[in-house]
């Protein structure tokens, strides 16, 4: 049994970026995502390597994809759910400023609802 349902955030005109994001990407790094996010519905809390705190409510699911890249899903909790706020492929250690800044706007937004 899940302990926390994943759900996508959905913004005030009804679109839901993360799921289009991930819908973009290959089936193989669609399967690669939607497990680590299935281990984290099953699991948590679950630390590294899967997941990852960035501190103030706000989580990243880590996947290795098989291309060689990486993916990252930023995530918070929200009325016992998990709320898949945005995703990116990395391409620097270091995590965008702006793709960062997206996420914790839109958990601003989710946490106001």
């Amino acid at each position: 049994m899940k302990k926390l349902p994943a759900t996508f955030y959905q913004s005030a005109r009804g679109a839901t970026p993360s799921l289009d994001w991930i819908r973009s990407l290959s089936k193989a790094e669609q399967k690669a995502i939607g497990t680590d996010i299935a281990v984290v519905e099953f699991g948590w809390p679950i630390g590294m390597p899967t997941c990852r705190a960035m501190g103030k409510g706000l989580y990243e699911i880590r996947t290795d994809l098989p291309s060689g890249t990486i993916a990252r899903v930023f995530f918070c909790i929200h009325k016992d759910q998990i709320v898949l706020l945005h995703g990116i492929i990395k391409k620097t250690q270091k995590t965008p400023a702006a793709d960062l800044a997206l996420a914790i706007a839109r958990q601003r937004e989710v946490e106001r609802q």
